[in-house]
């Protein structure tokens, strides 16, 4: 192993020791054959457990064939993950078996104060997968986070991912930017990022083309803060789907602001099952443009994922306090603005200020839906609003 020590000259009196651990230093080949996984972990152990300031795990232009392998904390130091090169997962639903771990292909777990960044790409090679139905293999996850804190990813690619892209369990502080997420229209259940049981996630400056959603924010979920995000093909930007089983859900403080939605099924989407509990509420979605959108504008408490239908309930979410505005576009779909709430739990105080919604098709006319959606609009509406001012 050859260690590089140096010291950064930040101002008088403060300097910080960057301490580098190269993976091919650890023996990995770099040919995307060789079983690299053995060497990245080593590399992993020493980058871990350095007491430098800044220590530095590299993976250098290279192709890098790994396993499922995870990136363990805590560490002794904030570490920064410098990846420049490529990561293959398994090329086939057949490497896979007999792995330990076949839900996640890369994962960070109890890692607080992780800075990854370069200009790498990450390959899911998911295209195997994707015509095999889902009830007969697990939820892949490309990129895993878990209980790790104090994260910050910058200009990293990830393609092609099995299932999911991204997800974020149990973890705070969080802060993506400049990524590229990409897998084709129509590939099953890829999300771009989902988010679970996170607080404090800031998205910006990114763009997420996906076969689900480009960003599903599901329970348990705080301050989230999405920005400047292109999202195409894909379902949209969803809150949900929530409560399922039964199950209750906390959502609060959710800003998505400055996104285009090109071509998406869904735009600013809120799903929730009838059987759930809990509430969603202070969301706001203000400066989108939608291109060919389905649904641009949708809140759905009925969603059901059953083929047969779902049967009534007497309970349900609580949706309150969303705010919709600057929005304007081209729908593929008649409804543009469609609110599906709950007769249990209806929804409450909705706005809807400066909306500019035309048809895809020329000629055609758009309209709003409401059930259940109590608020008030101003400003320029079209389609015309048809929330109900008294509750």
């Amino acid at each position: 192993m050859i260690l590089v020590l140096v010291t950064i000259i930040w101002g008088i009196g403060e300097a910080a020791q960057v301490e580098y651990f190269n993976v091919m230093d650890y023996g990995a080949k770099g040919d995307a054959i060789t079983d690299d996984s053995v060497a990245f972990l080593k590399a992993w152990n020493d980058t871990c457990n350095s007491e430098t300031d800044e220590p530095t795990m590299v993976i250098p232009r290279r192709q890098f064939f790994l396993r499922p392998t995870t990136f363990r904390g805590p560490c002794k130091s904030k570490v920064h993950f410098s990846l420049l090169g490529v990561l293959f997962a398994p090329s086939s639903p057949k490497e896979w078996k007999g792995l330990n771990d076949t839900v996640k292909f890369i994962e960070f777990e109890y890692v607080n104060g992780l800075y990854i960044h370069g200009v790498g790409l990450i390959n899911g090679h998911g295209k195997g997968w994707w015509d095999i139905s889902c009830r007969y293999h697990p939820d892949l996850k490309t990129l895993k986070f878990h209980k790790s804190n104090d994260i910050h990813m910058s200009q990293i690619r990830i393609i092609d991912s099995p299932q999911t892209h991204i997800l974020l369990l149990g973890c705070n502080d969080v802060e993506f930017e400049g990524l590229f997420i990409k897998s084709p229209d129509g590939s099953p259940n890829t999300d771009g990022i989902h988010i679970h049981t996170t607080n404090n996630v800031f998205i910006n400056s990114s763009f997420i083309g996906v076969g689900d959603d480009c960003v599903s924010i599901g329970d348990g979920i705080s301050n989230v803060n999405i920005s400047y995000v292109t999202c195409g093909p894909g379902h949209g930007i969803s809150i949900g789907s929530l409560g399922l089983s039964g199950s209750e859900s906390n959502v609060s403080n959710i800003h998505v602001r400055h996104a285009i939605f090109n071509g998406t099924q869904n735009g600013a989407r809120i799903k929730t099952y009838q059987t759930g509990r809990g509430e969603v509420r202070d969301v706001e979605f203000s400066d989108i443009k939608f291109i060919d959108a389905g649904n641009p504008i949708i809140i759905d408490q009925y969603y059901c994922g059953n083929p047969d239908g779902c049967p009534p309930t007497n309970v349900g979410v609580k949706i309150s306090s969303v705010r919709y505005s600057d929005m304007y576009g081209t729908s593929k779909a008649e409804v543009a603005v469609n609110f599906n709430c709950s007769g249990n739990v209806a929804c409450t105080d909705i706005k809807l200020e400066n909306i500019n919604l035309t048809s895809s098709t020329s000629g055609k006319q758009v309209t709003s839906s409401c059930n259940n959606a109590y608020g008030e609009a101003k400003g320029m509406i079209e389609p015309k609003s048809c929330l109900n001012s008294k509750t």
